[in-house]
């Protein structure tokens, strides 16, 4: 026969120890109504404005007491002040023996004081256990607040938009959301959300590329510069040695007058090309005037 296990004890080990859990807590509500109404004995909590609603309570004055009073009994003044607070919601015939301090403490926020007194002997049906009881959760939804926990899609929605509200947030809560194949399909069915996550990707691809050319800009222009310094080195020294292995074979030929005059209008077209590239290398200007490049097209010739 199996035996029913809730976590990692008995069904029957468990209703022991909630047993003992609420008695703790019973004890714990009496402490804490027991600090709140001291406090409040120290310093009644004076109702804010209004005729006849005694005057305004002097805030330095009654938390430098309350701060007095938190420091000798080591607490904290918030604590303090809040059991003070929620005991002058709470007439001790008010409260209710079995609910919590803290569920007095929310349904406190009610205005009315009949309608407080009602809610608090009115409670709703817990849909888990099939009782009528009070929780964090009933309470809260009683007075109109969000609970801790939230429940339903539509909170726990919110209770995401409430952390995500800085970008760098949202941003990792996305990227990780996305990887889920699932989530991903369901969320590409959102035009809008396509719309932007193809834009997105767009513009991080453009954004890639253009540092990718940034980066290789560089490296190109110094390949480019590079490159054409050999060449011009090359076709220099392809002029040298061609010029040092033909004129040698030139002894006891002697050119005619045409002969001559070509050869002097090409190496004048080599002398002016030279000094071309003299100038461009030494003041980095490459331009052609207009005579320059008649004499290196050879329009002389003609």
């Amino acid at each position: 026969m199996s035996v029913e296990m809730v976590g990692h004890v008995t069904r029957a080990r468990y209703e022991e120890l909630v047993r003992e859990a609420r008695e703790l807590v019973e004890l714990q509500t009496r402490c804490q109504w027991g600090l709140g109404d001291k406090a409040l004995e120290i310093e009644p909590l004076q109702r804010h404005g209004g005729q006849g609603h005694g005057p305004v309570e002097n805030m330095a004055g009654v938390n430098e007491l309350l701060q007095m009073f938190a420091d000798d009994v080591g607490a904290a003044l918030n604590t303090i002040r809040n059991y003070r607070w929620v005991s002058s919601r709470w007439p001790a015939q008010r409260r209710r023996k079995g609910v919590s301090h803290y569920v007095h403490a929310i349904l406190a926020s009610i205005p009315d004081e009949a309608e407080r007194w009602e809610a608090i002997d009115n409670p709703p049906l817990d849909e888990r256990t099939g009782t009528c009881r009070w929780t964090e959760k009933t309470a809260h939804k009683r007075v109109g607040q969000q609970t801790r926990e939230p429940t339903t899609v539509a909170q726990k929605v919110a209770a995401i938009h409430d952390l995500a509200a800085d970008e760098q947030v949202a941003s990792q809560i996305t990227t990780d959301l996305l990887r889920r194949p699932a989530v991903a399909r369901e969320a590409m069915r959102d035009t809008t959300a396509r719309h932007l996550v193809n834009r997105a990707q767009v513009e991080h691809d453009h954004a890639a590329g253009e540092r990718t050319r940034q980066i290789v800009q560089p490296a190109r222009e110094r390949i480019q510069h590079t490159t054409g310094f050999i060449d011009l080195i090359a076709a220099c020294s392809t002029f040298v040695a061609a010029g040092g292995r033909i004129v040698p074979n030139l002894s006891g030929r002697p050119f005619t007058d045409d002969e001559r005059a070509a050869i002097h209008r090409n190496v004048a077209r080599v002398r002016a090309m030279a000094d071309w590239i003299e100038g461009a290398a030494d003041t980095g200007n490459t331009s052609l005037d207009a005579g320059l490049a008649a004499l290196l097209r050879g329009d002389a010739d003609s």
